[in-house]
C-alpha cells in the first residue's frame, strides 16, 4: 500500500478502479457525513448538475463512474477512466459533514478518514484541528493520456455550498441552528474565491491570496518529477531531485531549508517552514514537500521555492518537474518546470511573499549554477559553504 502526503501523486492501474472512503465516529456523536465525486473540465467545472455524483445521483457519465453505498467502509466510487469523456480531465473526490452549520459540527470530528484508490493508494488527510465542513480528499487527473491520482486534502470551511459552487454547482444552503441575535455592523464579506487551480505558466506570472479565515492554515508545496531508472550497478538515468527554499522572516533573518546540510527547518518555531522528507532514492511516488505554517505568516516576508538535481546528469526536460502549493480554502497554485538549462543544477521555480497580508505567488523558473547564485538573484545575502545529505 502507498501511503501519499498531501500533494502527492501515484500512477493508477488501467482499467476499471475503485475509490473508496473510510472513517469512524466516535461512540455518541450524532455526525454524518457524505462522500460525493465531481467531473471536471480543463477549466476547473463541471458540464452540468449531472457531473455531480453521490448516493442521489448515483451514475455519471453513462455509467463510467458509479456511487456505491456498500463500496468500501464508507462507501466508495466505480470509475472506468478510459470510459469517461474526453472534455472531463479530473475527478475529485470530496467528503462533506451533513447539517454541518445547523450543528456546529467539523470534519475534526471524523476519526481515521482516508481515501483508498484501487486497494493500493491511500491518502489519510489530517483532520483533528480540522475547522472544515467540506474536503476534496483526492483527485484523478488525466496527464499526457494516462490517469494518475493526487492527495489533495483542501477544506472548505462552509460545507457543501461552497464546496460544490467552485465547481460551478449551485446548492441551497444549510439551515441555521437557530435565529441569532441582529449582528452589530460589520465590513462586507470578502468576495467568493475560485477555487479551480492555477497554473502559471507564464514569465514573472503572479497570483495573489487573501485569507479567508484568521490565517492561511497549513501552506503545502509539493515537488513530484519522472524520476527515470536505475541500472542494477548504478549509473542509469535516475534523479535525485531535491525541494528546497530560500527564507526570509519580517525580523530580519534569512537562511534555507533543504536536504543539504539538513537544515530540514521546523514547522512550529522560526523559519515556521519545514522539509518533509527526502527522496533520496527517486522510489517514493509522493515527491517532496515544504510544510509552511500559516499561522505565522506575518512573520514570514518572503521565500523562493527551488528544485536541485543533487544526483544524476541534469536533464530537465527529462524530470517533467511540477511544484504544486495547496492550503484551505485556496485555488491550488501549480508552476511546471517546462523549460530546461541542462548544464544547470538548481531551478528557483517559484517566488512566494508576504504582500499586505496577501499570499502572492510569481512564477520564476530560472535556472542557475548553484543556490548561492540563486542567492545573488534575490539579494538574499547569505554565506554558503559546500554541504551533503550525510
Amino acid at each position: 500500500m502507498i501511503e501519499l502526503p498531501r500533494g502527492g501523486n501515484a500512477p493508477v492501474p488501467t482499467g476499471p478502479i475503485s475509490v473508496t472512503f473510510d472513517w469512524t465516529v466516535a461512540a455518541g456523536r450524532d455526525v454524518e457525513a457524505d462522500a460525493s465525486a465531481y467531473l471536471l473540465t480543463a477549466g476547473g467545472r463541471v458540464r452540468g448538475d449531472a457531473d455531480m455524483i453521490f448516493y442521489n445521483q448515483p451514475d455519471g457519465a453513462d455509467g463510467a463512474i458509479r456511487f456505491a453505498a456498500d463500496l468500501g467502509a464508507r462507501g466508495g466510487f466505480a470509475v472506468d477512466p478510459s470510459r469517461l469523456p474526453p472534455a472531463i480531465e479530473r475527478v475529485v473526490f470530496c467528503v462533506t459533514v451533513h447539517e454541518a452549520q445547523a450543528k456546529g459540527q467539523t470534519l475534526a470530528l471524523l476519526d481515521g478518514a482516508a481515501i483508498t484508490v484501487a486497494g493500493a493508494t491511500r491518502f489519510a488527510p489530517p483532520l483533528l484541528a480540522a475547522a472544515e465542513a467540506a474536503m476534496i480528499f483526492g483527485e484523478l487527473y488525466r496527464r499526457a493520456g494516462q490517469w494518475k491520482f493526487r492527495a489533495v486534502g483542501q477544506g472548505f470551511t462552509g460545507g457543501l455550498a461552497p464546496l460544490a459552487r467552485s465547481f460551478g454547482i449551485d446548492v441551497g444552503e444549510e439551515p441555521a441552528s437557530a435565529a441569532p441575535p441582529p449582528p452589530l455592523p460589520s465590513p462586507p464579506p470578502p468576495p467568493p474565491v475560485n477555487l479551480s487551480k492555477v497554473t502559471l505558466d507564464k514569465p514573472g506570472q503572479a497570483v495573489s491570496l487573501e485569507k479567508r479565515g484568521g490565517d492561511f492554515g497549513e501552506i503545502v508545496v509539493n515537488l513530484n518529477w519522472s524520476r527515470g531508472r536505475k541500472g542494477f550497478f548504478g549509473g542509469g538515468t535516475a534523479i535525485d531531485l531535491d525541494l528546497g527554499c530560500l527564507w526570509e522572516l519580517a525580523d530580519g533573518r534569512a537562511g534555507v531549508v533543504q536536504a543539504l546540510g539538513r537544515a530540514f527547518g521546523d514547522y512550529h518555531a522560526a523559519p515556521f517552514i519545514e522539509l518533509s522528507g527526502d527522496d533520496r532514492t527517486g522510489d517514493v511516488a509522493q515527491g517532496e514537500t515544504l510544510r509552511i505554517n500559516g499561522a505565522h505568516w506575518g512573520e514570514i516576508r518572503r521565500l523562493v521555492v527551488f528544485a536541485n538535481i543533487y544526483d544524476g546528469v541534469p536533464n530537465w526536460r527529462a524530470t517533467d518537474g511540477v511544484v504544486l502549493v495547496t492550503m484551505p480554502d485556496q485555488p491550488p497554485v501549480e508552476v511546471r518546470m517546462t523549460e530546461g538549462r541542462d548544464d544547470r543544477r538548481v531551478c528557483g521555480v517559484m517566488l512566494i511573499e508576504n504582500d499586505g497580508g496577501r499570499l502572492k505567488a510569481t512564477r520564476v523558473v530560472d535556472y542557475v549554477r548553484d543556490q548561492q547564485v540563486l542567492d545573488e538573484d534575490f539579494d538574499w545575502g547569505l554565506r554558503w559553504v559546500a554541504g551533503s545529505k550525510d
